[in-house]
């Protein structure tokens, strides 16, 4: 497109402090490398320094930020040479006596990008004197996809002097309003100031279901702006997941199951805990093992505790952290099935890579998995835990599983997503 683009990286560069990349990490990374990385000069970078608000950074300065935080979050590295998949494809040939005395948690270091902050500066120059208030040409558009720095006081008074720039926000989701009890305290306040800060300086918006431009059409009418575009799509998986890839024959033969996301309450790993306590006491060696990929995030010290102390789960239950997408692609290929029993959810980025490479997805029975994945998951109530371990153990035993009906939102080609996003642009 031929519109300035200036894309704020800010959320990407703190990325750096993380071992496993989330949903928003990879649509932020996605959308950074389209917008920055393929679009010709005029393009530029957005960076939020506390000490000196706003400020520009070079398209190349910006670009080999992401680039390298997609290297620390091991994008392009190979399966093969993962110390952490390596340690899992150990650990599912074991037997549970054996893996049971083997480490229940594998946290796999990454090689950081600050190490090479002192070079880049050296490249590109500190962004002291660029304030994009004065630097942006006529007509850019201020892209934000990440949330951050919405919350932060001043992060965007450069736009009162700029009314001539476009701000385009992506909204992942309304939760920390809609369900507060899943998130830290202070969150439900933080996010009011975000989605306050996009009724006031947004031009339009972007969002991935219909469920949440729905949900935030609502809050933007209450806080009065009841006119603001608002563009649903679901975004593309990484090319990663649609390129063809034998399986790994090491894990043909191992029944486990694969979880993905942070360990929170939101996310229901407690019951998921629970149901594999209970298939231990009915099928015991023989019951299927699970993998939970994800960091820790918060109020799951009950989550903890299962995981660290619950005999019955030790040896067959193993959390990873810092996997690499490569590896996590090949393990869910190779897995008896996904399984998302989260209570809330604005997307599943999850279930939607595990429909691109063919596995099998258990997952809740909420609006948005309706949306994203229809008639290809098989649903459940997250509260059935009855029902959640005849799924798993019938999955486990090669058993196809039902599906509930519905209908799938339309999946589309990365190329065709943005095509659609920058037509989308033209119209603000």
């Amino acid at each position: 497109m031929n519109r300035p683009i200036a894309y704020d990286i800010t959320r990407l560069t703190t990325r750096v402090w993380n071992r496993t990349p989330n949903g928003i990490d990879r649509v932020d990374l996605t959308f950074a490398r389209h917008f920055l990385g393929s679009q010709g000069a005029g393009q530029s970078g957005m960076l939020y320094l506390r000490a000196l608000g706003m400020r520009l950074l070079t398209q190349a300065g910006a670009m080999e930020v992401i680039e390298g935080i997609g290297a620390h979050l091991g994008e392009s590295d190979d399966a093969d040479r993962d110390f952490a998949y390596q340690r899992i494809k150990s650990w599912l040939r074991e037997g549970p006596e054996l893996s049971a005395r083997a480490p229940h948690r594998i946290v796999s270091a990454r090689k950081r990008f600050v190490g090479g902050m002192a070079g880049w500066i050296a490249r590109h120059g500190l962004p002291l004197g660029r304030s994009p208030s004065k630097a942006l040409p006529e007509g850019a558009i201020y892209f934000n996809i990440s949330q951050y720095p919405l919350a932060i006081g001043g992060a965007l008074d450069f736009l009162l002097k700029r009314r001539d720039i476009k701000p385009v926000f992506f909204i992942h989701d309304l939760l920390p309003l809609e369900a507060p009890e899943y998130f830290r305290p202070a969150e439900y306040a933080r996010h009011q100031r975000r989605i306050a800060a996009v009724a006031r300086f947004g031009a339009a918006a972007i969002v991935s279901t219909n469920i949440v431009k729905n949900s935030l059409r609502e809050r933007l009418a209450q806080l009065g702006n009841r006119t603001m575009p608002i563009y649903a799509a679901a975004p593309p998986v990484a090319p990663i997941f649609t390129k063809h890839e034998s399986h790994d024959d090491e894990l043909a033969d191992h029944k486990y199951f694969l979880m993905c996301g942070t360990l929170e309450p939101r996310k229901n790993h407690l019951m998921i805990l629970n149901v594999w306590r209970e298939l231990v006491s009915r099928y015991g060696a023989a019951a299927p093992k699970l993998i939970l990929v994800g960091a820790r995030g918060w109020e799951n010290e009950n989550i903890i505790d299962l995981l660290e102390r619950c005999r019955p789960l030790r040896g067959h239950v193993l959390e990873v952290a810092g996997l690499t997408t490569p590896a996590f692609k090949r393990l869910l290929k190779g897995a008896r099935a996904l399984l998302m029993p989260s209570f809330a959810e604005g997307y599943g980025l999850p279930i939607v890579e595990a429909l691109a490479v063919g596995a099998p997805v258990i997952a809740s029975d909420i609006p948005v998995f309706r949306e994203i994945a229809g008639d290809r998951s098989h649903r459940l109530n997250p509260i059935d835990g009855e029902g959640w371990l005849r799924a798993i153990a019938s999955a486990a035993n090669g058993e196809a599983l039902g599906v509930s009906g519905g209908s799938n939102q339309p999946r589309s080609s990365p190329e065709a997503y943005f095509r659609g996003i920058e037509d989308f642009l033209h119209t603000i």
